[in-house]
């Protein structure tokens, strides 16, 4: 097991190394395009251009300039937006990322607790009414598009209805620190969270439903019902764990993409000043240091996750250690 993790994370550094490379190729040496312009953004001086080559080393052979770039983010960490002039990329995304990693964990708890009940419940319903209902709300989750159910949030809370009881509680839009306020973080945030987790509740829902219904095939579960065991703790015991893998698989993915910025409509509906709200603003002022900073953090969130899952699958699955 101990192996395994070792050479996991062995994997996991050479992956971000070539996601790195790959992405400075992409902004640095696209043919026909000068780089410095694309990095001064619209409309820049023949000054900044200047400065934006003598900064980034533009004169010099490629590997220099990979180097250069590497250290002003991971070392010195002191690239600079040229969209917004002295305003420091590195410190800008890590005041951001508890915004956004705040927002994510709390959906994050709601949407798998919201859809392991759908799913265990559907399969314990097959082919009722019940599961029919389940599956059919599941359907309509996936289909609701967040930016459109973020704004009737709004305007239902913040707007219609904000004087009723119902909604009286809900601050104006934006975001209080944990560290701050908690009770006042957690009632900003309930909204955001439950409207981002509303689409992964319908998948994960339906996953897990399908991933039960197809164990509850499996011999070992004919072993565990032939020694006397109910229907439920077969259900809860045996199905359910082999049906985690599925689960944890997926939610490894979706959770390294949404702390990496794919939160990033929820953020912008809701104002909330996240990763996925600097990448946004990043893209309106064609600012693309901001931009590929975003992408080399996003991408390292991605890779951890999945180096997580990798772990969490071999613990959930025994003949994964063995390769078998």
């Amino acid at each position: 097991m101990l192996s395994n993790m070792i050479r996991r994370f062995g994997e996991m550094i050479f992956v971000l190394i070539g996601i790195s490379a790959i992405v400075f190729l992409i902004f640095f040496a696209t043919p026909g395009i000068d780089p410095a312009a694309r990095m001064a953004g619209r409309n820049a001086s023949p000054e900044t251009l200047i400065e934006v080559r003598k900064d980034f080393g533009l004169d010099k052979p490629l590997p220099v300039q990979y180097a250069i770039i590497m250290k002003k983010l991971f070392i010195t960490q002191d690239l600079s937006s040229f969209a917004n002039r002295g305003t420091l990329i590195v410190p800008e995304i890590m005041e951001a990322a508890p915004v956004t990693l705040s927002l994510v964990v709390l959906a994050a708890i709601i949407w798998l607790g919201l859809s392991t009940l759908i799913g265990l419940m559907a399969a314990a319903f097959q082919g009722t009414v019940f599961d029919r209902l389940l599956m059919m709300l599941s359907l309509i989750g996936v289909s609701l598009p967040v930016f459109w159910l973020g704004e009737l949030v709004n305007l239902v809370s913040q707007s219609r209805f904000h004087d009723s009881w119902m909604f009286s509680w809900v601050p104006p839009l934006g975001y209080t620190p944990i560290t701050q306020d908690p009770f006042l973080w957690f009632k900003g945030m309930i909204l955001p969270s439950t409207t981002l987790a509303v689409m992964f509740i319908g998948i994960y829902g339906r996953t897990l439903r399908s991933s039960l219904i197809e164990a509850m095939q499996q011999d070992y579960i004919r072993t565990a019902r032939a020694k006397g065991l109910s229907e439920t703790a077969v259900l809860l015991r045996h199905a359910l764990r082999t049906s985690l893998v599925t689960f944890v698989t997926l939610f490894g993915l979706d959770f390294g993409a949404l702390v990496g910025g794919g939160a990033l409509l929820t953020e912008v509906v809701f104002g909330l000043p996240g990763v996925g709200r600097l990448t946004y603003n990043g893209l309106l002022e064609v600012d693309l240091p901001t931009i590929m900073a975003v992408v080399i953090y996003a991408s390292c969130f991605i890779v951890v996750s999945n180096a997580v899952v990798d772990i969490l699958y071999a613990i959930l699955d025994p003949r994964a250690r063995h390769g078998r």
